[in-house]
């Protein structure tokens, strides 16, 4: 009998040998976390995980047990379900369905807890005590009415980690999940994982745990980012099946320490990097934008490297080509939202939503009123969640239906305090508590008392007056092209070319710093470590995003020890200067 030998390309090999090490801790039910890089195929393996253990115990575990696979967006949850074929053995969902699952029981905890909570002191003044109302969580809004009280999605986090401490709350939380995956955990929440860390890991009668992420993709700030523990077994998946030879090869000398092989070695693409040193005109000052190009200059500069790769047979067409702008007043330019930077202090207002007006705008009301124009009411009430009465007669259909043709006019012509001063008047649909008390702020506000507005009532009152379609064009931008978004952003996705242009503008990014401490590795001052770590990882993800094409631009001028560092991870002859 012959013997039929599998060939497997390097990236296949690399694959299926940290599978198997995936199996075995499986089998001798040891935690572990694998470290996948970018392209290696986390959720194949996350997925591979989940089916053999369907396998193994669909005849052991009780009814009353499921493995828990704890997700970072409902869009991942869904594809996991999917590729799962929904197996009742698996309870998959986001972290903060799944604290829920395991808190909800717990009212009477819950109430003692939640004076204590932030922002809550205040709302329970207003009604003296919570009663009997039961506490619920479902949208994430802080509210309170005479039956009930909804949690926000940070309280559910604070919660469930002040119940671990409870000796019972964790055997039942064991009981409950004997085995618990987590997918993405360089970005859930840090306490949390300390939580479990301190609680779970390494001691008798816990869950087993098993983490799929890769520190170097944490872009978010409340992200735990690399998990040290001495019970956990580290396996690196040392694969990369979305890039070329070409691309990969310059991801390991940004990476040495997780090297990634390739489906074909043969299959080559291209880097380039292209600078700006050479431009002689005045650069942009202040601390967020010091060093940078001019907008104008920055514009051209794009332009210039666009044209050069267009002769060089790129095709730029969005089927084939993304644009990443890691440089805020460029990118708002274009998008359709100009005057948007200029109302904040911090891009991360806008960029991350955390002014509640345009969380509100971008997370509710844009959703409610694309499905409007589509006639899908229910997906428009779903939008909206529990804030919305029930309709129960045709005149009140009337009036809904009136209010939302009018709000979809004010959409279309009128400016953002227009569109709120309708919602407030109307009341359908309802503003959330947060943006309706910051709106009376405002209105409360004397000028002529002689004290100095907040920045908070300062933005809101620019904000007013901006045309909403800027905030329109800014939803659509956070629902599909944001790097700081993983539900719809880069991280995550994949093209087959990339140009990604890197400038200043945000406070909290400075990629010329980045490359200089890079030198530095792994000897860079503590101090600076969290800074140095959180623009790598933002480099590192828009970076390993292509599949065959990577063009990088820097408006921003690069120093010397900068310059030093491009050269060690891309090479010299892929580095060159912009002609302005």
């Amino acid at each position: 009998m012959i013997e039929v030998v599998e060939h497997l390309n390097p990236a296949e090999e690399a694959s299926r040998k940290a599978l198997a090490e995936v199996y075995q801790c499986l089998e001798h039910k040891e935690s572990f976390l694998v470290e996948a890089g970018a392209g290696a195929g986390k959720t194949y393996t996350l997925v591979k995980a989940l089916n053999f253990l369907i396998d193994h115990n669909q005849h052991i575990l009780p009814q009353h047990q499921k493995i828990a696979c704890i997700t970072f967006t409902n869009v991942a949850k869904d594809e996991i379900d999917a590729r799962t074929d929904r197996s009742p053995l698996i309870y998959c969902n986001t972290i903060h369905a799944f604290c829920w699952s395991l808190i909800g029981g717990f009212q009477r905890q819950l109430k003692e807890r939640l004076p204590g909570l932030k922002h809550w002191p205040e709302k329970i003044a207003e009604i003296g005590d919570l009663g009997e109302r039961r506490v619920e969580y479902e949208l994430g809004y802080r509210s309170m009415n005479d039956h009930r009280i909804s949690l926000h999605h940070d309280d559910v986090l604070i919660l469930t980690i002040e119940l671990m401490n409870n000796s019972k709350f964790r055997r039942i939380l064991t009981e409950k999940y004997p085995i618990i995956l987590i997918d993405e955990y360089q970005d859930t929440n840090a306490n949390w994982i300390n939580s479990i860390k301190k609680h779970f890991l390494g001691q008798e009668n816990s869950p087993q745990f098993g983490f799929f992420g890769d520190h170097w993709q944490k872009i978010y700030g409340d992200g735990c980012g690399q998990i040290e523990h001495s019970s956990l077994r580290i396996i690196g998946k040392q694969a990369n099946f979305r890039s070329v030879s070409t691309v990969v090869d310059r991801l390991n000398k940004m990476r040495p320490q997780l090297p990634q092989s390739v489906v074909d070695p043969n299959d080559e693409g291209s880097v380039r990097i292209f600078h700006t040193n050479t431009w002689t005109g005045d650069r942009q000052t202040g601390s967020h934008w010091s060093g940078d190009l001019p907008s104008e200059a920055a514009d051209r500069a794009l332009q210039s490297v666009l044209n050069r790769l267009t002769l060089e047979n790129w095709d730029l067409s969005p089927e084939f080509t993304k644009i990443l702008m890691l440089t805020h007043r460029v990118l708002a330019g274009m998008q359709g939202y100009p005057s948007i930077p200029s109302v904040f202090a911090f891009n991360e207002s806008f960029t991350k939503k955390e002014h509640p007006h345009v969380a509100y705008f971008a997370d509710t009301l844009e959703l409610a009123c694309e499905a409007y124009l589509l006639r899908n009411y229910g997906e428009m009430f779903r939008a909206l969640g529990s804030n919305v009465p029930a309709i129960r007669s045709h005149q009140e259909k009337r009036k809904w239906s009136d209010a939302m043709d009018q709000l979809i006019e004010l959409r279309k012509s009128g400016t953002v305090g227009e569109v709120v001063n309708h919602l407030l008047a109307v009341r359908r649909p309802r503003v959330p508590d947060a943006v309706e008390r910051r709106e009376r702020e405002l209105r409360e506000f004397d000028p002529e008392a002689g004290e100095d507005m907040p920045r908070t009532l300062e933005e809101l009152d620019k904000l007013r007056a901006i045309p909403y379609q800027e905030i329109v064009a800014l939803c659509r931008y956070l629902s599909g092209h944001s790097p700081f978004e993983t539900k719809h952003g880069v991280k995550g996705a994949e093209f087959e070319n990339v140009v990604v242009v890197i400038g200043r503008g945000w406070n909290r990014y400075n990629f010329n710093e980045m490359l200089e401490l890079a030198t530095e590795h792994p000897h860079i001052p503590e101090t600076k470590y969290a800074k140095f770590e959180r623009n790598r990882n933002l480099f590192y993800v828009t970076c390993s995003r292509p599949k065959r094409r990577l063009a990088v631009l820097f408006t921003q001028q690069l120093s010397a020890v900068a310059m030093q560092t491009l050269r060690k991870w891309f090479g010299e002859e892929n580095i060159e200067a912009v002609n302005l």
